[in-house]
């Protein structure tokens, strides 16, 4: 996996997918696994890593939902390419 600082737009959309897909695996056995502490530590350890990318991706290019997004200016989500469009890739 790429560093951080050296990750372009593209990248760090797809290390936020791949991360969000480990939590949807992870969740779906903790479902019925409930107790694995592996499992448990792999799910905070990917959660947190998430929060990390997204604030990453937030700062750089904006936000990725509405939930992320800084009101303190105004209404912004619909400056800029939709992260789910072409213009990302």
């Amino acid at each position: 996996m790429m560093n951080n600082a050296t990750m372009n737009r593209k990248a760090l959309f797809e290390a936020i997918g791949a991360v969000s897909f480990a939590m949807d695996e992870l969740r779906l056995f903790l479902d019925t696994h409930p107790d694995c502490s592996e499992a448990l530590a792999a799910f905070t350890e990917s959660m947190n890593r998430r929060h990390e990318l997204i604030a990453q991706y937030t700062r750089q290019y904006g936000p990725l939902d509405a939930y992320y997004l800084n009101t303190e200016d105004g209404w912004s989500w619909n400056e800029g390419p939709m992260p789910w469009k072409g213009e990302v890739n």
